[in-house]
């Protein structure tokens, strides 16, 4: 076990010292434990604070300072068009055309919005088909406005759930229940990455099965965004929205984003919870009756730009741009393979009681920077615990699972090495 626990060592500083990317860990604010920086490895829950992000605060409040209410126009970021800076760097890591993305308001909320647009049963076509286990936010989402619309969640929710002995959802599962409730469904919403497995969904196949029937199809990228890559323009995907403070680093409770495809920009009929920041740019300051939505998704905004939210956004976007979401996506599949092989080696280790097992896929198309340990014996919170006081910052989530996220941004294969190393301790300890 020690020589092979060896050999992913040296393989760990040989990929560190070969690390084109390494320079930006120091981009970073890393937490202290001890007075040592400790192995963070929950960038899917909290992203780490850029080092930059008091700069670009500041610029703002300069500029409140300096021209109170008329920083809207003058200054080095009018106001007045501050949330527009955010269409190119988000269409880039979603792959959307500039028009189709917006940054606001926070995940839930645009959740709402979105749906309020997007789910109109009628008749018969009434049902949502969903994740089974997704986040809490989007099961109430769901459930309140199915019963919004006069519906029962009992009857008109559809949740699919892995196969007996099975962890995950099979993509060809997904497609026959799309198959089998063609004629009920009204709209298809998943996540793109389950929180809970780490399961990234094939949303271009879920997608191309939704478009078979005219069934509209959305996605929630809480966990995908900064994280999978997207190509929802040209995969056909009708909207989709995220949050930013896990793999994009915005901070707790920072600016959310939406995704609206292009081919509804012009479609005057759809129902909205409309607000002045939606409306027709060019008229918007007559202050006239009479909703005029914008040709873009910039159409679903309902309040002017959240301006220091938004600083903190666009300091974590400016690396994201400088680094290369290719190049991150690259690094970050090295992370997580080697974290793979050290796990497998402690689960080799351990055959005969093993002490978890993985839930997230094993196929790098079919998972993203998190790996889900299910842990089979009572002692998945105390390895957890002692994680923590190693200076390991993992994730807890009940019921009995260690979620380990490698960010490329700030996680070197070192970090991943501790990793193994201090639960291959722990373990040893246990037996």
């Amino acid at each position: 076990m020690q020589e092979q626990l060896n050999q992913i060592k040296s393989k760990a500083e040989s990929l560190d010292l070969n690390d084109s990317l390494k320079s930006f860990r120091d981009k970073f604010y890393i937490p202290l434990h001890h007075g040592k920086e400790v192995k963070y490895f929950t960038g899917n829950s909290l992203g780490l604070q850029p080092k930059s992000v008091m700069d670009y605060i500041q610029i703002e409040l300069d500029a409140w300072k300096t021209y109170g209410v008329e920083a809207h126009f003058m200054g080095k970021n009018p106001w007045m068009y501050y949330h527009k800076m955010f269409a190119e760097p988000l269409s880039k890591l979603v792959g959307a055309n500039p028009k189709e993305v917006v940054a606001m308001n926070t995940l839930t909320v645009n959740l709402h919005l979105l749906m309020v647009s997007f789910y109109q049963p009628k008749g018969v076509k009434r049902k949502i088909l969903m994740e089974g286990g997704a986040f809490p936010s989007d099961q109430y989402a769901i459930e309140t406005q199915v019963k919004f619309h006069g519906g029962d969640p009992s009857r008109d929710i559809i949740e699919l759930i892995p196969r007996s002995g099975e962890d995950t959802l099979r993509t060809e599962d997904i497609l026959q229940a799309i198959e089998d409730n063609k004629d009920e469904l009204a709209l298809i919403l998943f996540g793109g990455v389950n929180y809970y497995t780490g399961q990234l969904f094939d949303i271009q196949s879920i997608t191309n099965k939704a478009k078979e029937y005219q069934i509209i199809c959305g996605f929630d990228l809480a966990h995908a965004a900064g994280n999978a890559e997207l190509h929802l323009h040209d995969w056909g995907v009708d909207f989709a929205c995220w949050c930013s403070y896990k793999y994009l680093n915005s901070g707790p409770g920072g600016v959310g984003g939406v995704f609206v495809h292009e081919k509804w920009h012009k479609n005057t009929e759809l129902n909205r919870f409309a607000g002045w920041w939606g409306h027709q740019e060019e008229t918007r300051f007559k202050m006239q009756k009479g909703f005029i939505p914008m040709e873009s998704a910039e159409a679903w905004q309902c309040s002017n730009a959240q301006v220091f939210s938004m600083a903190i956004h666009k300091a974590s976007l400016d690396i994201f741009m400088e680094a290369g979401f290719s190049q991150l996506k690259a690094k970050s599949r090295s992370l997580t393979g080697l974290l793979w092989e050290g796990l497998q080696l402690i689960l080799k280790n351990q055959s005969a009681n093993p002490p978890f097992r993985i839930l997230t896929p094993p196929n790098p198309m079919d998972n993203g920077a998190q790996i889900s340990l299910l842990w089979l014996n009572n002692e998945g919170k105390s390895a957890f615990n002692q994680l923590t006081e190693a200076g390991i910052i993992t994730d807890w989530r009940e019921p009995n699972v260690i979620r380990v996220a490698p960010v490329p941004l700030y996680n070197t294969y070192n970090d991943v090495y501790f990793l193994i190393e201090k639960l291959s301790e722990i373990l040893a300890q246990t037996n």
